[in-house]
Order: structure tokens, then C-alpha cells, then sequence
């Protein structure tokens, strides 16, 4: 819809997603490809930056041949240039061009690739890494097409030959490079139109790029599973010293060692979740496009069905070997951490024991001292006070009342001692138990 086009007013709320999501079903449509054709596809993985240049590419391109640049922001782009069309389409991790041009009659097959119209330094400043890069040649049902000259365009390659779209077409491909850097796919004509052509085209496209990137995660599976073997024989060889261990501080080397694994295999989950992940969703989609192509087999040859069968199958299963190792040794550290861990809380509550109780007899040896220091505290302080009570004895005229300063000392002494043993009593309990019994102070008084 244009711009200048009046959107119509709806009578509710609208969902600020809902024109998005008509628009992403026709986001990517197919392109109509006429016979005879040929074509180079290159898909490169590339940062978020990195496909922001892309596109900003895409529009030098445009510039340099003055045709209509795309609107921002557009995941898909198709464009006439005048001796070739370009196809432009950004996914999450990748983006892919597609050149397209007439073959000219009489021309051998991949003798001349489209690539040779694309200006050089435009296409040494493409960014990102090229993953996929191969060319695709559609020929005429009239075309010679001998098996002693497909050997010839696939470089004496192995070929792998069927007929899709229930035998209107056939398709030749070895799934190798060749000597130019490029794969290679011929399809001749059978008996399709150009529309069913173009989805046939598209298929294989999409069929060869996401198998490229579903095997994006092999060389790391490859590279991790070595080192997933030396853990697990470490992670063994922690669990049967468990029972052995003898003092805190193997349980704490042991308990670090559990620590340092764990950490190690994360940071392999934390490298390859996001890579297997892909890899399956890749996969499935590979899948889909060999169903969707529809082919029949030739004798003598195999289909193409059946070498992706023979050998991406077993690429994805040793993905997902790795990644359930990964998940059962995360789950085996975990485990062995906890028991390890219950092993440490005992050995501490055990020494926490001993020490409560070893305080315990240290307290009440201090009780007995105290008790003996306060009897003898007693008597210190009542032989003073009886002292006092001489000089005070002293000073008065006992003689006069008929009184004797040794019998009153003497008769002094009992109720001095029970003061002194009331007083601290008094004092004892006030520091002792009185703070005890106090109640703390309420929060913000």
C-alpha cells in the first residue's frame, strides 16, 4: 500500500503487530525464473552490524545503477539492473543475494557464472563470512545433457542426480566445491513453467544454504567431544575419592575441583546452545525443502533425499550426542556438588559440636572460679569492713557505757559478712539476670 492510499478507520483497536504479521508471509515470495538461466547464490553470516552494511551495500549497488533503492528496514528485496536481478534477504544470523541472468544459447554450463557482470570491488566489500556460494544453471529440455557431459561440468565429481517435481525436471549437483571456490547445480527443464520453476529454484536454494549452516556446528561438536571425555573422567575420579576423603581440607580442594568443572562445562553449554539449537531448526527445514521438491529417484544414482539422509543425518546426531553429554555431566556435577556439600555441613556441625562443648566445660570451669572468687571477694571485703568498724569502735567512750571494743568486733563481724554477701548478691543479679530479662527496644524508637 502506498503511501498516498487512505488506511480505512476501524470501529476497534487495532494490534501495532497486525499489519506485520500479514505482511510476513509475503515477505520472501518466489521469483519467477525463465529457461534457460543462470544463477549465484551466496549467503554470508554475518554480526547485526554487519548486516546493516549489507544493506547499505545493496543501495551503493543501487545508486551505481540508478534504480530504485529499498525502503529501510525491509527483510527481502528483488530488482531488475538491467543485465542481471539481484535478490536480497536479511535473516537472524545471515543474509543472501541471488544473481540472476539469461544463459545464452550455445553456452557450456558454469563457463560463465553471473558473477562476472557484478562490479569487483563491490563484491570484495561485502561483509560478513560466506558460508554458502554456489552457482545454479536452469537449462532446456532440448538441452544435450549426456552423463559423460555432466561428469564434465561437476569436474568428474560423484554426482547426485534425480528428477523433482514428480519427474518434470531434473537436478544434478555433487554437494562439493569445485575448482572455482563454487558448488554447482544444473536443472534442466522437463515440462515446468516458469512459476514452478522459480519455486524449484528457490527450494534448492534454500535447501543447500540452511544444510551449510546446519553443519555450522559440527566442527564444535567435534572439538568439545574430546574434552567432554577428559571431564567425565575427572568428574569419576572426584566421585570415588568421595568416600575417602580424611580432613576439611580435601573436602575443600575436592569441593573447588567439582567448582572449576562445573564452570567449564557451562561455559561449553553457554558456546554451543544457541549453535545446536540452530542446527535442528536448520535441519528441519532441510528437510521440509527435500520433501518439498518432490523428486523421483534414478537408477544408478542417488537422490538427493538420500545423501543428506547418508550424511547430514548422522552430523545432527552427533550434535545432540554432545549436547545430552553436556546436559548429563552438568547434571552429574550438580549432584556430586551436593553431596559433597552435605559431607562439608556435617564435618562442620560435627567440629561446631565439639566446640559448643568444649565452651560449655570452659563456662562452667569459669562459674566454679567465679564462685570461688566471690566467696573469697566476700571475706576481703568484710575483713576490711570490720577494720573500719575497729577504728570506729575506737573513736567512741565504750568505757563510759561499759562496753569492750574486742566484743563488739567480734560481734560485728556475722552481720558484716551477711551485708557483704547481700550486696553482692544485689549487684549479681542486677548485671546478671536483669539484662536478660529486659526487653529489646522497639525498631525506630
Amino acid at each position: 500500500m502506498s503511501s498516498t492510499e487512505t488506511v480505512p478507520s476501524l470501529p476497534f483497536a487495532i494490534h501495532p503487530l497486525r499489519d506485520a504479521l500479514y505482511d510476513e508471509l509475503h515477505a520472501r515470495p518466489f521469483h519467477l525464473v525463465a529457461t534457460p538461466q543462470k544463477l549465484t547464490h551466496l549467503a554470508f553470516r554475518a554480526t547485526v552490524a554487519e548486516l546493516d552494511c549489507s544493506f547499505n551495500q545493496l543501495r551503493d549497488l543501487c545508486r551505481r545503477y540508478s534504480v530504485n533503492q529499498p525502503r529501510t528496514e525491509t527483510p527481502f528485496f528483488l530488482q531488475n539492473f538491467g543485465q542481471f536481478t539481484v535478490r536480497w534477504e536479511r535473516h537472524t544470523e545471515f543474509y543472501a543475494l541471488t544473481f540472476m541472468a539469461p544463459e545464452s544459447p550455445g553456452t557450456e554450463p558454469f563457463s560463465e557464472p553471473v558473477l562476472n557482470l557484478l562490479p569487483n570491488d563491490w563484491l570484495h566489500a561485502l561483509p560478513g563470512q560466506a558460508v554458502a556460494a554456489f552457482h545454479l544453471v536452469v537449462e532446456a529440455a532440448n538441452t544435450p545433457c549426456e552423463t559423460t557431459a555432466l561428469y564434465r561440468y561437476f569436474e568428474g565429481q560423484k554426482l547426485v542426480l534425480s528428477l523433482p517435481k514428480g519427474g518434470k525436471a531434473q537436478l544434478c549437483t555433487a554437494f562439493k566445491l569445485h575448482g572455482d571456490g563454487f558448488g554447482r547445480f544444473h536443472i534442466r527443464n522437463l515440462g515446468i513453467d516458469d512459476y514452478q520453476m522459480g519455486r524449484l529454484v528457490q527450494r534448492v536454494i534454500e535447501l543447500e544454504t540452511y544444510r551449510l549452516l546446519a553443519q555450522l556446528s559440527l566442527p564444535i561438536a567435534k572439538r568439545i567431544a574430546p574434552e567432554l571425555n577428559d571431564l567425565d573422567h575427572r568428574l569419576t575420579s572426584i566421585l570415588s575419592s568421595l568416600s575417602t576423603l580424611e580432613s576439611a581440607r580435601e573436602e575443600r580442594e575436592l569441593l573447588d575441583s567439582l567448582s572449576q568443572l562445573a564452570a567449564r562445562i557451562e561455559a561449553f553449554r553457554s558456546e554451543t546452545n544457541y549453535r545446536f539449537g540452530a542446527t535442528r531448526a536448520y535441519h528441519d527445514l532441510v528437510l521440509s525443502r527435500v520433501q518439498n521438491i518432490r523428486e523421483t529417484e534414478v537408477e544408478e544414482h542417488m537422490s538427493v533425499h538420500e545423501f543428506l539422509s547418508r550424511r547430514l543425518i548422522p552430523a545432527l546426531r552427533t550434535c545432540e550426542s554432545v549436547q545430552t553429554r553436556l546436559e548429563d555431566l552438568s547434571r552429574r556435577i550438580e549432584r556430586a556438588g551436593d553431596l559433597l556439600r552435605t559431607r562439608v555441613n556435617l564435618t562442620m556441625q560435627e567440629t561446631n559440636k565439639s566446640l559448643l562443648a568444649s565452651m560449655d566445660r570452659r563456662g562452667r570451669l569459669q562459674f566454679r572460679m567465679q564462685e570461688t572468687v566471690e566467696g573469697l571477694s566476700v571475706a576481703a571485703i568484710s575483713y576490711y569492713m570490720v577494720g573500719l568498724a575497729g577504728y570506729l569502735f575506737g573513736g567512741l567512750p565504750l568505757a563510759e557505757w561499759g562496753l569492750e571494743k574486742g566484743v563488739l568486733m567480734a560481734l560485728s563481724v556475722p552481720a558484716v559478712v551477711t551485708l557483704v554477701w547481700w550486696m553482692t548478691q544485689r549487684i549479681k543479679h542486677r548485671l546478671i539476670k536483669d539484662p536478660l530479662e529486659r526487653k529489646p527496644p522497639a525498631p525506630g524508637s
